[in-house]
Formats: C-alpha cells, structure tokens, sequence
C-alpha cells in the first residue's frame, strides 16, 4: 500500500532530529558568496539525494563552472507539477569577533541552531531536500512530480534560477514554493520590482584653493540633489479590487517587522536607497564628475513614466544643471493570487500545525521568485526564519520552525500531489 498523507507526516515527526542534523551539516559547509568555493555544498546536496535514491544532475548553468546547479526530479509526466527552490550559498560572515559563536559550528543550543545561513537558507534547503528524501524512502505514489532546483549563486544576485527558467525546467509547473526565510507568520506572495537609477553630475575642474569661487564642483552639485532623493518615495502602485486583501495583510506584516510609523509605505510606495556615491580625483581639485547609484523598488503596478517623471521633478527641484539620469529596469513588480491553490494549501497547513493566522502577503524587496513568476507559475516563498541575524551576526533559527516548516511542507505536498 502506498504512503498516506497521515504517515509522510508521521515519518516527519520521526525524524526530525535528522532534519536538525542536516541543518548542522549544511551550516559547516563554508561556502559564502564569493569567497568560497561553491562546489563542496553542490557535491553534498547530489550526495544526500543519493542516499535517498533520488538521480540528480550537476549542470553548468549561465554562471560557469564555479557556480553550477543542481536539478532533480521525482514523480510522473501526468498530475500536478511542483518546483522546490533553494540555494546553498551564504553572505560573508564578517568579522568574527562580532559573533558569539562559530558562524560555521552548526551548534544547537537552547531551542536554536546557529550559524551563517541558519535561516537565509541552510535550513530552508534542508527543509526541502529532507522533504524529498522523505517521499522517496517511503516510494510514495506522487500524482505528478517535484522538481528540485538549487543554486549558488543567490546572494551574488545570480542567474542560476533564471537559467533554470530560460531553459525549460520549469515549463507547466503548477505551483514553485522558494524556501527563503519568512517565518510561519506570512507567506510571501508577491514582490517589488527593481531599478538602478543613476544621477551623474557634470562640472568644471579647477584648483581646491579657489574652488568655491572658481570651477563647478559636481559633487557638490551631486549632493543638492540627493538631499530631496526620499521624494521618490511618494511614487505608488497601482493595484487590482482583488489585491486588497494581500496588500493589507502586507501593510500588517511590515509594521510588525519594522518599527516605523510610516513604514506601510513600503509596501504599495516606491523606495530609494542611495548605495554608491564615486566621485572627484584628488583633494586639491575642483571635481568635474560625480555620480550615485540609486536602488529603487517598484510596487507592483508602478509605471515607468511615473518613475522618470519623479526624477525629472527631483531634478527641477534641486535648482542645479548639468545632472543626468540613467534608468536599468531590471524586473518588475509580480505576485500570486492569494486564492490559487498553492496558497490556500500551505496556508491552511500552517495554521493547522501552528494553530496561528498566517497572512500572505506582498514582500517589501526582491528575490529570484520573480523568474518563475515571470512564465506565470504560481509561486510563493516560505521557510523557516528568524528575522534579526540575517545577514548580520549571531544569525540563528528555531529547531521548531524547522520541523514544523517540514510538516508545512509535507502536508503540502501531499494536498497537491494527490496523497491521501
């Protein structure tokens, strides 16, 4: 007899101190982004999915040698069609002086696991690879099939998913779940797009010791400028009637997460953060050049009119001349229906196991989700998280978000895979 849904579920439960043990394992791996090597957590993901049974190809993707992929595929041709991604890649851990334990240990201490990448996303990696070999070791009778995508190249905003995308191994997929961190609390359903904007300023080159009567210091031009930059925050989205309810819930999760008083902007609003500012040659001369690189998310439904138009205002308003601006549209703002199956799945999945609201909602940045998204795969993003060390130091996250985000997962699956 097949595997029933109550049994995956059990099998889950039974071996979640082997999930928290591949967690560790993961977390060992030094393989941050682009310091490392990537191919020893490439070469551990294919092994682990070996010793499940699960065939699996390490592909060169757009990236090159140094960033392969990994793609594996368990299930049939006919039924509903899943893709699972992750990435096995880290940001640098920084000084290690600012942590209070080994960013690469794997410790479990105290309820927690520790280490780079404990949430962003070697957890969430296990999550979905313990997933699989859950499902394959009990020969489950899977009505369609689940495609493993995994990159690392993601946090050097890389191209290995959009390369999965580009080149067929995603076509029919009918949900894409993306294990990024998001904690049980929301689903991320939908995301902003991004532009790179950039302001560069023209002036006269003279000597520094008559420069403020002689030449026109473009840096100072510059800077007229990017003192009004936070007027693009007042460019808005445009959203549909059925949209509402996700946009709230968004609001919701915002000013739970960032202690703001206007931070619901972020959501349906434009933002802007000036990131690279270069400008002038040597401390004695008038600079007659100077630019800034300006990081703008789009909410969904912004125009690019609307954008221009801001920075053609922003530009009036400084008072200076000689400033030109420079669009690079990168993506645009994406999401997916808050009633699609995918969603109402995993949302119901996490309110039964947490017995706790979980609102989907829209995320405030961007991530590689959008390249799915983008051949109109439903596609949402959920893993285990804690929030806080992210990207910073002392980075950890629940043994209890972990098993249940792989009780999450594996309700899930079953639900949309046919297994009763």
């Amino acid at each position: 007899m097949p595997a029933t849904k109550k049994q995956l579920h059990d099998q889950v439960l039974a071996h979640k101190q082997d999930l928290v043990d591949l967690c560790s394992v993961l977390i060992r791996i030094k393989n941050q982004s682009p310091l490392d090597p990537q191919g020893p957590g490439i070469d551990f993901v294919r092994a682990y999915l070996a010793q499940h049974g699960i065939d699996s190809e390490r592909l060169v993707a757009a990236a090159g040698e140094e960033y392969p992929v990994v793609y594996a595929r368990m299930g049939s041709d006919q039924g509903f069609h899943v893709v699972l991604n992750g990435h096995v890649d880290v940001v640098p851990a920084g000084n290690p002086d600012g942590w209070d334990f080994d960013p690469f240990g794997g410790e479990v201490r105290d309820g927690k696991i520790l280490g780079r990448g404990a949430s962003d996303m070697k957890c969430g990696l296990a999550v979905l690879l313990f997933s699989m070999g859950v499902l394959s070791d009990a020969g489950a009778d899977l009505k369609g099939d689940i495609r493993l995508h995994v990159v690392c190249d993601e946090e050097i905003a890389g191209s290995g998913t959009l390369w999965f995308c580009e080149n067929g191994y995603a076509d029919g997929a009918d949900a894409v779940i993306v294990g990024e961190p998001t904690g049980h609390d929301t689903i991320e359903i939908g995301q902003k797009g991004i532009l790179h904007l950039t302001l560069t300023a023209h002036g006269t080159p003279g000597h520094g010791s008559t420069g403020n009567y002689k030449g026109d210091n473009a840096i100072t031009k510059l800077a007229r400028v990017l003192v009004n930059v936070d007027d693009l925050t007042a460019v808005p989205g445009h959203y549909l009637p059925s949209q509402e309810r996700a946009l709230a819930n968004s609001r919701t999760i915002a000013e739970r997460t960032i202690d703001h008083p206007k931070v619901a902007n972020v959501i349906d609003h434009c933002s802007a953060n000036v990131g690279v500012i270069q400008g002038g040659g040597k401390i004695n001369q008038v600079p007659d050049l100077a630019s800034a690189q300006i990081d703008i998310r789009m909410p969904y439904g912004c125009r690019h009119e609307d954008v221009v138009a801001a920075v053609d205002a922003l530009l009036a308003k400084s008072g200076v001349s000689g400033v030109e601006a420079g669009y690079e549209w990168i993506s645009e703002g994406n999401y997916t229906d808050d009633d699609s199956v995918l969603v109402t799945s995993v949302k119901k999945n996490i309110e039964d196991v947490w017995g706790e609201e979980c609102l989907p909602a829209y995320q405030w940045a961007s991530s590689d989700a959008a390249h799915y998204r983008a051949l109109g795969c439903p596609t949402i993003q959920f893993g285990p998280a804690n929030n806080a060390g992210i990207h910073g130091y002392n980075e950890d996250v629940d043994v209890e978000d972990v098993v249940h985000a792989a009780e999450i997962y594996m309700l899930s699956l079953c639900d949309m895979l046919g297994i009763e």
